[in-house]
Protein backbone atom coordinates (compact mmCIF):
# COMPACT_ATOMS: atom_id res chain seq x y z
CA UNK A 1 0.00 0.00 0.00
CA UNK A 2 1.11 3.45 -1.13
CA UNK A 3 1.49 5.87 1.48
CA UNK A 4 0.51 9.58 0.46
CA UNK A 5 1.92 12.84 2.19
CA UNK A 6 -0.44 14.42 4.49
CA UNK A 7 -1.24 17.58 2.52
CA UNK A 8 -2.45 19.90 5.46
CA UNK A 9 -0.65 21.38 8.30
CA UNK A 10 -1.28 19.74 11.20
CA UNK A 11 -1.47 23.98 12.84
CA UNK A 12 -4.01 25.05 9.88
CA UNK A 13 -5.62 21.31 10.54
CA UNK A 14 -6.07 22.15 14.49
CA UNK A 15 -7.96 25.70 13.77
CA UNK A 16 -10.27 25.04 11.49
CA UNK A 17 -14.00 23.67 12.81
CA UNK A 18 -15.28 20.73 11.46
CA UNK A 19 -17.14 22.69 8.54
CA UNK A 20 -14.31 24.77 7.81
CA UNK A 21 -12.43 21.84 7.08
CA UNK A 22 -15.25 20.14 4.84
CA UNK A 23 -15.60 23.78 2.72
CA UNK A 24 -12.06 23.45 2.32
CA UNK A 25 -11.89 19.87 1.53
CA UNK A 26 -14.99 20.33 -0.80
CA UNK A 27 -13.41 23.77 -2.57
CA UNK A 28 -12.62 23.73 -6.09
CA UNK A 29 -8.65 22.62 -5.71
CA UNK A 30 -6.48 20.57 -7.91
CA UNK A 31 -7.77 17.23 -7.21
CA UNK A 32 -4.71 16.09 -5.10
CA UNK A 33 -4.47 19.28 -2.98
CA UNK A 34 -8.32 18.18 -1.82
CA UNK A 35 -7.28 14.42 -1.03
CA UNK A 36 -4.23 15.14 1.27
CA UNK A 37 -5.96 17.73 3.20
CA UNK A 38 -9.14 15.43 3.52
CA UNK A 39 -6.62 12.93 5.43
CA UNK A 40 -5.06 15.34 7.01
CA UNK A 41 -8.74 16.99 8.46
CA UNK A 42 -9.86 13.18 9.38
CA UNK A 43 -6.25 12.70 11.21
CA UNK A 44 -6.57 16.24 13.58
CA UNK A 45 -9.92 15.73 14.39
CA UNK A 46 -9.66 11.58 14.97
CA UNK A 47 -6.59 11.71 16.59
CA UNK A 48 -5.03 8.74 14.19
CA UNK A 49 -1.88 8.43 12.22
CA UNK A 50 -3.62 8.65 8.84
CA UNK A 51 -2.38 5.87 5.93
CA UNK A 52 0.11 4.87 8.41
CA UNK A 53 -1.97 3.54 11.10
CA UNK A 54 -2.35 3.95 15.01
CA UNK A 55 -3.51 0.94 17.62
CA UNK A 56 -4.39 1.71 21.02
CA UNK A 57 -1.21 -0.35 22.44
CA UNK A 58 1.36 2.29 20.87
CA UNK A 59 -1.07 5.37 21.90
CA UNK A 60 0.22 8.68 20.53
CA UNK A 61 1.25 7.85 17.49
CA UNK A 62 -1.47 10.35 15.72
CA UNK A 63 -1.14 13.10 18.40
CA UNK A 64 -0.81 16.66 16.73
CA UNK A 65 1.93 18.76 18.14
CA UNK A 66 0.70 21.68 16.73
CA UNK A 67 -1.46 23.89 19.40
CA UNK A 68 -5.40 23.90 19.37
CA UNK A 69 -7.57 27.57 18.77
CA UNK A 70 -9.50 28.56 21.04
CA UNK A 71 -12.58 27.85 18.18
CA UNK A 72 -11.07 23.77 18.03
CA UNK A 73 -9.95 22.84 21.51
CA UNK A 74 -8.25 20.26 21.78
CA UNK A 75 -9.80 16.65 22.57
CA UNK A 76 -9.51 15.14 25.93
CA UNK A 77 -6.40 13.47 26.71
CA UNK A 78 -5.11 10.36 29.41
CA UNK A 79 -1.69 10.39 30.33
CA UNK A 80 -0.95 12.87 27.42
CA UNK A 81 -2.57 10.40 24.71
CA UNK A 82 -5.40 11.57 22.50
CA UNK A 83 -9.40 9.95 23.51
CA UNK A 84 -11.22 11.48 20.89
CA UNK A 85 -13.96 9.71 18.68
CA UNK A 86 -12.96 9.23 14.80
CA UNK A 87 -14.74 7.23 12.48
CA UNK A 88 -18.41 7.53 12.78
CA UNK A 89 -20.30 4.74 10.74
CA UNK A 90 -24.07 4.88 10.12
CA UNK A 91 -26.08 1.76 9.33
CA UNK A 92 -30.17 1.13 9.36
CA UNK A 93 -31.43 -1.11 11.89
CA UNK A 94 -33.85 -3.62 10.24
CA UNK A 95 -36.71 -0.71 10.01
CA UNK A 96 -34.75 2.19 8.24
CA UNK A 97 -37.99 4.25 8.95
CA UNK A 98 -37.83 3.92 12.88
CA UNK A 99 -34.35 2.69 13.52
CA UNK A 100 -30.57 4.05 12.64
CA UNK A 101 -27.31 2.72 14.60
CA UNK A 102 -24.40 4.56 15.34
CA UNK A 103 -20.65 3.32 15.68
CA UNK A 104 -17.65 4.74 16.29
CA UNK A 105 -14.03 4.25 17.65
CA UNK A 106 -12.02 5.32 20.39
CA UNK A 107 -7.94 5.18 20.09
CA UNK A 108 -8.05 4.16 24.45
CA UNK A 109 -10.29 2.64 26.30
CA UNK A 110 -12.96 5.21 27.86
CA UNK A 111 -15.79 5.22 30.82
CA UNK A 112 -19.57 5.28 30.22
CA UNK A 113 -19.63 6.00 26.40
CA UNK A 114 -22.51 7.69 24.56
CA UNK A 115 -24.74 9.19 21.69
CA UNK A 116 -26.59 12.37 22.50
CA UNK A 117 -29.57 12.99 19.80
CA UNK A 118 -32.17 15.70 18.88
CA UNK A 119 -33.64 17.43 16.53
CA UNK A 120 -31.83 20.35 16.07
CA UNK A 121 -28.19 20.50 16.55
CA UNK A 122 -28.29 22.70 19.96
CA UNK A 123 -30.90 20.31 21.79
CA UNK A 124 -29.24 16.99 21.68
CA UNK A 125 -31.49 15.92 24.82
CA UNK A 126 -31.69 12.18 24.25
CA UNK A 127 -28.53 10.31 25.78
CA UNK A 128 -28.61 7.12 24.49
CA UNK A 129 -25.68 4.44 25.81
CA UNK A 130 -23.10 2.57 24.10
CA UNK A 131 -21.94 -0.88 23.71
CA UNK A 132 -18.09 -1.25 23.86
CA UNK A 133 -16.54 -3.96 21.71
CA UNK A 134 -13.51 -4.26 21.85
CA UNK A 135 -11.02 -6.55 20.12
CA UNK A 136 -7.62 -8.12 20.33
CA UNK A 137 -5.52 -9.06 17.40
CA UNK A 138 -2.19 -10.96 18.62
CA UNK A 139 1.33 -10.34 17.22
CA UNK A 140 1.43 -12.03 13.57
CA UNK A 141 5.13 -11.43 13.14
CA UNK A 142 8.16 -9.86 14.34
CA UNK A 143 7.26 -6.52 12.62
CA UNK A 144 3.69 -5.84 14.11
CA UNK A 145 2.54 -5.45 17.61
CA UNK A 146 -0.61 -6.77 19.12
CA UNK A 147 -2.87 -4.27 18.71
CA UNK A 148 -6.06 -3.54 20.91
CA UNK A 149 -9.19 -1.62 19.23
CA UNK A 150 -12.47 -0.39 20.85
CA UNK A 151 -15.25 0.28 18.71
CA UNK A 152 -18.40 2.05 20.29
CA UNK A 153 -22.28 1.33 19.15
CA UNK A 154 -25.68 3.06 20.14
CA UNK A 155 -29.00 1.64 18.68
CA UNK A 156 -31.25 4.15 18.22
CA UNK A 157 -34.92 2.89 17.98
CA UNK A 158 -38.37 4.58 17.93
CA UNK A 159 -37.30 7.22 15.70
CA UNK A 160 -39.77 8.83 13.39
CA UNK A 161 -39.94 8.54 9.70
CA UNK A 162 -38.62 11.25 7.63
CA UNK A 163 -37.10 13.59 10.01
CA UNK A 164 -33.28 14.75 10.52
CA UNK A 165 -31.96 14.00 13.22
CA UNK A 166 -28.52 15.46 15.03
CA UNK A 167 -26.46 13.16 17.16
CA UNK A 168 -23.22 13.67 18.77
CA UNK A 169 -20.96 10.84 20.56
CA UNK A 170 -19.12 11.01 23.38
CA UNK A 171 -17.65 9.83 26.92
CA UNK A 172 -16.75 10.84 30.56
CA UNK A 173 -14.51 13.77 29.95
CA UNK A 174 -16.01 14.39 26.31
CA UNK A 175 -19.52 16.10 25.93
CA UNK A 176 -20.60 16.31 22.21
CA UNK A 177 -23.54 18.80 23.25
CA UNK A 178 -21.27 21.13 25.05
CA UNK A 179 -19.98 24.07 23.57
CA UNK A 180 -16.64 23.66 22.35
CA UNK A 181 -17.48 20.33 20.79
CA UNK A 182 -20.64 21.48 19.10
CA UNK A 183 -18.17 21.31 15.78
CA UNK A 184 -18.63 17.34 16.39
CA UNK A 185 -22.23 17.27 15.95
CA UNK A 186 -23.99 14.88 13.05
CA UNK A 187 -27.13 14.56 11.31
CA UNK A 188 -28.66 11.54 9.51
CA UNK A 189 -32.39 11.24 8.20
CA UNK A 190 -34.49 8.69 8.61
CA UNK A 191 -36.70 6.73 6.14
CA UNK A 192 -39.73 8.22 4.71
CA UNK A 193 -42.90 6.69 5.85
CA UNK A 194 -44.33 6.30 2.35
CA UNK A 195 -42.28 5.51 -1.15
CA UNK A 196 -40.67 8.51 -2.51
CA UNK A 197 -37.96 9.41 -5.01
CA UNK A 198 -34.96 8.93 -3.39
CA UNK A 199 -30.73 8.16 -4.84
CA UNK A 200 -28.75 5.10 -3.15
CA UNK A 201 -25.21 4.59 -4.37
CA UNK A 202 -23.04 1.24 -4.49
CA UNK A 203 -19.80 0.00 -5.11
CA UNK A 204 -17.14 -2.66 -4.11
CA UNK A 205 -13.09 -3.33 -3.22
CA UNK A 206 -12.66 0.43 -1.77
CA UNK A 207 -9.55 0.13 0.46
CA UNK A 208 -7.32 3.29 1.52
CA UNK A 209 -6.26 5.27 -1.11
CA UNK A 210 -6.81 9.09 -2.81
CA UNK A 211 -9.36 7.29 -5.39
CA UNK A 212 -11.01 5.66 -2.74
CA UNK A 213 -11.40 9.30 -0.96
CA UNK A 214 -11.95 10.69 -3.84
CA UNK A 215 -15.22 8.63 -4.79
CA UNK A 216 -16.50 8.88 -1.34
CA UNK A 217 -16.86 12.70 -1.76
CA UNK A 218 -18.43 12.35 -5.40
CA UNK A 219 -20.89 9.73 -3.18
CA UNK A 220 -21.63 12.84 -0.80
CA UNK A 221 -22.51 14.78 -3.67
CA UNK A 222 -25.21 12.47 -5.11
CA UNK A 223 -26.92 13.11 -1.12
CA UNK A 224 -28.06 9.43 -1.40
CA UNK A 225 -30.07 7.88 1.17
CA UNK A 226 -27.74 5.16 1.98
CA UNK A 227 -24.80 3.81 0.20
CA UNK A 228 -23.88 -0.44 -0.10
CA UNK A 229 -20.60 -2.09 -0.17
CA UNK A 230 -20.29 -5.13 -1.96
CA UNK A 231 -17.18 -6.16 0.36
CA UNK A 232 -13.48 -5.99 0.43
CA UNK A 233 -14.19 -3.23 2.24
CA UNK A 234 -10.50 -1.67 3.73
CA UNK A 235 -7.80 -4.70 2.96
CA UNK A 236 -6.21 -5.12 6.37
CA UNK A 237 -5.97 -8.36 5.12
CA UNK A 238 -4.09 -8.02 1.87
CA UNK A 239 -4.10 -12.11 1.15
CA UNK A 240 -7.67 -12.35 0.73
CA UNK A 241 -7.38 -16.54 1.17
CA UNK A 242 -9.22 -16.40 4.88
CA UNK A 243 -6.15 -17.90 6.29
CA UNK A 244 -4.18 -16.98 9.60
CA UNK A 245 -1.29 -17.40 6.59
CA UNK A 246 -2.60 -14.43 5.38
CA UNK A 247 -0.65 -10.68 5.37
CA UNK A 248 -2.72 -8.81 7.61
CA UNK A 249 -2.93 -5.54 9.68
CA UNK A 250 -5.26 -4.32 11.82
CA UNK A 251 -4.30 -0.82 11.99
CA UNK A 252 -5.44 -0.20 8.55
CA UNK A 253 -8.92 -0.45 9.74
CA UNK A 254 -7.77 2.87 11.71
CA UNK A 255 -7.18 4.43 8.68
CA UNK A 256 -10.23 3.19 6.96
CA UNK A 257 -12.70 4.51 9.39
CA UNK A 258 -10.98 8.25 9.50
CA UNK A 259 -11.18 8.36 5.64
CA UNK A 260 -14.85 7.62 5.43
CA UNK A 261 -16.20 8.92 8.17
CA UNK A 262 -16.42 12.48 5.59
CA UNK A 263 -19.58 10.08 4.37
CA UNK A 264 -20.49 7.27 5.94
CA UNK A 265 -21.26 9.68 9.10
CA UNK A 266 -23.97 11.06 7.57
CA UNK A 267 -25.06 8.64 4.96
CA UNK A 268 -26.00 4.65 6.50
CA UNK A 269 -23.21 2.51 5.16
CA UNK A 270 -24.61 -1.04 4.51
CA UNK A 271 -21.33 -3.34 4.13
CA UNK A 272 -21.47 -6.99 3.64
CA UNK A 273 -18.38 -9.62 3.69
CA UNK A 274 -15.90 -9.69 0.55
CA UNK A 275 -12.98 -12.96 0.79
CA UNK A 276 -10.53 -9.74 1.80
CA UNK A 277 -13.17 -9.09 5.17
CA UNK A 278 -12.22 -13.13 6.02
CA UNK A 279 -9.98 -12.37 8.68
CA UNK A 280 -8.93 -15.78 10.03
CA UNK A 281 -7.90 -14.37 13.74
CA UNK A 282 -10.98 -13.33 15.23
CA UNK A 283 -13.42 -16.55 15.16
CA UNK A 284 -16.10 -17.54 14.25
CA UNK A 285 -15.15 -18.16 10.60
CA UNK A 286 -13.02 -15.01 10.22
CA UNK A 287 -16.42 -12.30 11.20
CA UNK A 288 -15.47 -11.70 14.76
CA UNK A 289 -14.05 -8.26 13.28
CA UNK A 290 -16.38 -7.68 11.48
CA UNK A 291 -19.19 -8.09 14.16
CA UNK A 292 -16.78 -5.65 16.25
CA UNK A 293 -16.85 -2.75 13.71
CA UNK A 294 -20.16 -2.76 12.41
CA UNK A 295 -23.52 -2.77 13.50
CA UNK A 296 -25.96 -4.21 10.92
CA UNK A 297 -29.55 -5.17 10.40
CA UNK A 298 -29.91 -8.84 12.72
CA UNK A 299 -32.78 -10.29 10.24
CA UNK A 300 -30.77 -12.87 8.54
CA UNK A 301 -30.63 -16.53 9.76
CA UNK A 302 -28.01 -16.07 12.33
CA UNK A 303 -26.35 -12.56 12.66
CA UNK A 304 -24.08 -13.62 15.22
CA UNK A 305 -22.67 -16.57 12.28
CA UNK A 306 -22.91 -14.71 9.66
CA UNK A 307 -22.96 -10.57 10.36
CA UNK A 308 -23.21 -9.23 6.86
CA UNK A 309 -26.77 -11.48 5.57
CA UNK A 310 -29.42 -8.98 6.18
CA UNK A 311 -32.39 -7.05 4.37
CA UNK A 312 -34.20 -4.11 4.66
CA UNK A 313 -36.91 -2.21 2.86
CA UNK A 314 -36.24 1.26 1.85
CA UNK A 315 -39.66 3.21 0.33
CA UNK A 316 -40.46 1.04 -2.85
CA UNK A 317 -37.15 -0.75 -2.84
CA UNK A 318 -36.52 -4.17 -0.82
CA UNK A 319 -32.60 -4.34 -0.46
CA UNK A 320 -30.90 -8.17 0.26
CA UNK A 321 -27.65 -8.55 1.71
CA UNK A 322 -25.55 -11.77 0.61
CA UNK A 323 -22.28 -13.60 2.41
CA UNK A 324 -20.60 -14.85 -1.17
CA UNK A 325 -17.94 -16.52 0.64
CA UNK A 326 -20.26 -19.17 1.87
CA UNK A 327 -21.18 -20.21 -2.15
CA UNK A 328 -17.72 -19.76 -3.74
CA UNK A 329 -16.41 -22.21 -5.36
CA UNK A 330 -12.93 -20.14 -6.53
CA UNK A 331 -12.13 -18.70 -2.74
CA UNK A 332 -13.45 -22.15 -0.54
CA UNK A 333 -12.03 -21.02 3.18
CA UNK A 334 -15.86 -20.38 4.08
CA UNK A 335 -17.81 -22.79 1.93
CA UNK A 336 -20.66 -24.62 2.90
CA UNK A 337 -20.55 -22.77 6.74
CA UNK A 338 -24.17 -22.15 6.53
CA UNK A 339 -24.72 -25.58 6.11
CA UNK A 340 -27.43 -24.05 3.55
CA UNK A 341 -29.12 -21.90 6.05
CA UNK A 342 -28.10 -18.64 4.41
CA UNK A 343 -29.54 -19.77 0.62
CA UNK A 344 -32.79 -21.45 2.34
CA UNK A 345 -32.86 -17.78 4.44
CA UNK A 346 -32.52 -15.81 0.70
CA UNK A 347 -35.19 -17.86 -0.78
CA UNK A 348 -37.84 -17.23 2.20
CA UNK A 349 -37.02 -13.75 1.77
CA UNK A 350 -37.12 -12.96 -1.50
CA UNK A 351 -40.35 -14.59 -1.65
CA UNK A 352 -41.91 -12.07 1.53
CA UNK A 353 -40.38 -9.14 -0.54
CA UNK A 354 -42.66 -10.29 -3.89
CA UNK A 355 -45.64 -10.34 -1.78
CA UNK A 356 -45.05 -7.21 -0.25
CA UNK A 357 -47.29 -4.45 -1.99
CA UNK A 358 -45.29 -1.78 -0.67
CA UNK A 359 -42.17 -3.31 -2.95
CA UNK A 360 -41.68 -2.52 -6.54
CA UNK A 361 -38.32 -3.87 -7.05
CA UNK A 362 -35.81 -6.28 -5.71
CA UNK A 363 -31.69 -4.88 -5.17
CA UNK A 364 -29.32 -8.19 -4.16
CA UNK A 365 -25.93 -7.38 -3.52
CA UNK A 366 -22.64 -9.25 -2.73
CA UNK A 367 -18.98 -9.57 -3.14
CA UNK A 368 -18.67 -12.56 -5.87
CA UNK A 369 -19.21 -11.79 -9.28
CA UNK A 370 -22.50 -13.62 -10.75
CA UNK A 371 -21.24 -13.01 -14.37
CA UNK A 372 -18.18 -11.03 -15.31
CA UNK A 373 -14.98 -10.88 -18.15
CA UNK A 374 -12.00 -9.42 -15.70
CA UNK A 375 -9.38 -11.23 -13.85
CA UNK A 376 -11.27 -12.94 -11.39
CA UNK A 377 -14.17 -14.06 -13.68
CA UNK A 378 -17.84 -15.19 -12.89
CA UNK A 379 -17.85 -17.89 -9.59
CA UNK A 380 -19.66 -20.65 -10.78
CA UNK A 381 -20.35 -21.06 -6.87
CA UNK A 382 -22.76 -18.12 -6.82
CA UNK A 383 -24.66 -19.07 -10.08
CA UNK A 384 -25.22 -22.96 -8.57
CA UNK A 385 -26.89 -21.33 -5.22
CA UNK A 386 -28.47 -18.49 -6.03
CA UNK A 387 -29.28 -18.01 -9.95
CA UNK A 388 -32.49 -20.05 -10.33
CA UNK A 389 -33.88 -18.21 -7.02
CA UNK A 390 -32.90 -14.67 -8.46
CA UNK A 391 -34.62 -15.47 -11.56
CA UNK A 392 -37.79 -17.22 -10.16
CA UNK A 393 -38.27 -14.30 -7.61
CA UNK A 394 -37.29 -11.55 -10.49
CA UNK A 395 -34.83 -9.68 -8.94
CA UNK A 396 -34.42 -6.22 -10.58
CA UNK A 397 -30.58 -5.80 -10.08
CA UNK A 398 -27.67 -7.68 -8.39
CA UNK A 399 -24.76 -5.54 -7.89
CA UNK A 400 -21.42 -7.64 -7.43
CA UNK A 401 -17.18 -5.85 -6.56
CA UNK A 402 -15.00 -8.61 -6.51
CA UNK A 403 -13.43 -7.68 -10.38
CA UNK A 404 -11.25 -3.72 -9.66
CA UNK A 405 -13.48 -2.72 -12.72
CA UNK A 406 -16.51 -1.52 -13.83
CA UNK A 407 -18.89 -4.39 -16.14
CA UNK A 408 -22.29 -4.42 -17.26
CA UNK A 409 -24.26 -7.30 -18.54
CA UNK A 410 -27.40 -7.50 -20.70
CA UNK A 411 -30.36 -8.46 -19.14
CA UNK A 412 -29.57 -12.48 -18.89
CA UNK A 413 -32.33 -14.77 -18.81
CA UNK A 414 -31.11 -18.43 -18.01
CA UNK A 415 -28.22 -18.13 -18.49
CA UNK A 416 -28.17 -16.10 -22.03
CA UNK A 417 -29.23 -12.85 -23.06
CA UNK A 418 -32.54 -11.98 -22.73
CA UNK A 419 -32.43 -8.96 -24.35
CA UNK A 420 -29.77 -6.32 -25.31
CA UNK A 421 -29.34 -3.43 -22.89
CA UNK A 422 -26.79 -0.76 -24.67
CA UNK A 423 -26.15 2.61 -22.76
CA UNK A 424 -29.02 4.30 -22.36
CA UNK A 425 -32.13 1.26 -23.06
CA UNK A 426 -34.59 0.17 -20.69
CA UNK A 427 -35.01 -3.29 -19.47
CA UNK A 428 -38.40 -4.95 -17.75
CA UNK A 429 -36.92 -8.07 -15.16
CA UNK A 430 -40.42 -9.94 -15.62
CA UNK A 431 -39.78 -10.36 -18.96
CA UNK A 432 -35.87 -9.70 -20.43
CA UNK A 433 -34.30 -11.27 -17.20
CA UNK A 434 -31.93 -9.61 -14.63
CA UNK A 435 -29.10 -7.15 -14.94
CA UNK A 436 -25.69 -7.98 -13.34
CA UNK A 437 -23.18 -4.86 -12.45
CA UNK A 438 -20.16 -5.31 -11.08
CA UNK A 439 -19.17 -1.88 -9.61
CA UNK A 440 -15.19 -2.97 -8.44
CA UNK A 441 -13.89 0.24 -8.88
CA UNK A 442 -13.80 1.70 -5.76
CA UNK A 443 -10.38 2.58 -5.15
CA UNK A 444 -8.24 -0.53 -4.88
CA UNK A 445 -6.16 -1.11 -7.31
CA UNK A 446 -7.31 -1.80 -10.96
CA UNK A 447 -7.98 -4.81 -12.70
CA UNK A 448 -8.65 -5.23 -16.81
CA UNK A 449 -10.12 -7.18 -19.14
CA UNK A 450 -8.57 -9.96 -21.40
CA UNK A 451 -6.42 -9.60 -24.48
CA UNK A 452 -7.96 -7.83 -27.25
CA UNK A 453 -10.97 -6.88 -24.94
CA UNK A 454 -11.85 -3.06 -25.54
CA UNK A 455 -13.46 -0.93 -22.24
CA UNK A 456 -16.41 0.48 -23.84
CA UNK A 457 -18.95 3.05 -22.33
CA UNK A 458 -20.78 5.68 -22.78
CA UNK A 459 -19.10 7.82 -25.25
CA UNK A 460 -15.99 5.57 -26.05
CA UNK A 461 -18.90 2.54 -27.44
CA UNK A 462 -17.12 -0.06 -29.49
CA UNK A 463 -19.48 -3.11 -31.55
CA UNK A 464 -20.69 -5.23 -29.29
CA UNK A 465 -19.14 -8.83 -29.46
CA UNK A 466 -18.03 -11.86 -27.75
CA UNK A 467 -15.71 -12.01 -25.28
CA UNK A 468 -13.49 -14.60 -24.12
CA UNK A 469 -13.60 -15.58 -20.41
CA UNK A 470 -14.03 -18.30 -17.68
CA UNK A 471 -16.01 -18.92 -14.74
CA UNK A 472 -15.01 -20.90 -11.52
CA UNK A 473 -16.17 -24.51 -11.16
CA UNK A 474 -16.91 -26.72 -8.21
CA UNK A 475 -13.33 -28.51 -8.79
CA UNK A 476 -12.15 -24.88 -8.26
CA UNK A 477 -10.34 -25.28 -11.85
CA UNK A 478 -11.19 -21.93 -14.40
CA UNK A 479 -14.40 -23.17 -17.19
CA UNK A 480 -13.44 -21.35 -20.51
CA UNK A 481 -16.63 -19.28 -21.81
CA UNK A 482 -17.36 -17.67 -25.11
CA UNK A 483 -20.26 -15.01 -23.62
CA UNK A 484 -22.21 -12.53 -25.40
CA UNK A 485 -23.71 -10.34 -22.25
CA UNK A 486 -20.92 -8.23 -21.77
CA UNK A 487 -22.35 -4.89 -22.41
CA UNK A 488 -20.52 -2.11 -20.87
CA UNK A 489 -16.68 -2.26 -19.34
CA UNK A 490 -14.63 0.55 -18.24
CA UNK A 491 -11.24 0.46 -16.45
CA UNK A 492 -11.36 3.33 -14.05
CA UNK A 493 -12.10 4.13 -10.50
CA UNK A 494 -16.19 4.56 -10.36
CA UNK A 495 -19.35 3.68 -8.67
CA UNK A 496 -23.05 3.01 -9.10
CA UNK A 497 -25.78 6.21 -8.33
CA UNK A 498 -29.43 4.76 -9.01
CA UNK A 499 -32.50 7.33 -8.52
CA UNK A 500 -35.94 5.13 -7.31
CA UNK A 501 -39.36 6.72 -8.27
CA UNK A 502 -41.91 5.60 -6.82
CA UNK A 503 -45.52 5.91 -8.22
CA UNK A 504 -47.90 5.02 -11.28
CA UNK A 505 -44.83 4.14 -13.10
CA UNK A 506 -42.30 3.07 -10.60
CA UNK A 507 -38.47 2.78 -12.15
CA UNK A 508 -34.26 2.27 -11.09
CA UNK A 509 -32.31 4.56 -13.15
CA UNK A 510 -28.88 3.32 -12.68
CA UNK A 511 -25.80 5.38 -13.69
CA UNK A 512 -22.03 4.92 -13.37
CA UNK A 513 -20.23 7.74 -12.25
CA UNK A 514 -16.12 7.85 -12.95
CA UNK A 515 -13.83 9.60 -10.28
CA UNK A 516 -14.13 12.73 -12.52
CA UNK A 517 -17.70 12.78 -12.11
CA UNK A 518 -18.12 11.83 -15.82
CA UNK A 519 -21.02 9.50 -16.66
CA UNK A 520 -19.52 6.03 -18.17
CA UNK A 521 -23.04 4.53 -18.28
CA UNK A 522 -26.62 4.46 -17.50
CA UNK A 523 -29.69 2.34 -17.71
CA UNK A 524 -33.10 2.06 -16.97
CA UNK A 525 -35.31 -0.75 -15.06
CA UNK A 526 -39.00 -0.51 -15.37
CA UNK A 527 -41.27 -3.65 -14.22
CA UNK A 528 -44.13 -4.46 -16.26
CA UNK A 529 -47.19 -5.94 -14.23
CA UNK A 530 -46.85 -7.62 -11.60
Amino acid sequence: MDTPNVGIPERLAAAMSMPEQHAYLRGKLARRKVLAGSFAAAGAVGGVALLGGSSGATGASGVSGGAASAAHPPPVRVDGRLVAPFGRHLAFGADPRTQMRISWQVPLAVKSPYVRVGTEPWDLGRKVAAEVRDLHTPSLSKKLPAVEQYYLHAALDGLRPGTTYYYGVGHDGFDPASPERMTTVGSFRTAPAQPEKFVFTAFGDQGVSYHALANDQLILGQNPSFHLHAGDICYADTTGHGKDSDTYDARVWDTFLAQTESVAKSVPWMVTTGNHDMEAWYSPNGYGGQRARWSLPENGFDPEKAPGVYSFRYGNVGVVALDANDVSYEIPANKGYTDGKQTAWLDRRLRELRADDAVDFVVVFFHHCMYSTSTHASDGGVRDAWLELFTRHQVDLVVNGHNHVYERTDAIKDGEVGKPVPVGASTDPTRDGIVYVTAGGAGKDLYGFGPGVEDSYEGNVHDHGSVVTFHWTKSRRPDPDTVEWSRVRYTGFSFLAVEVTAGARPRLSVSALAENGERIDHFEVVRGTR
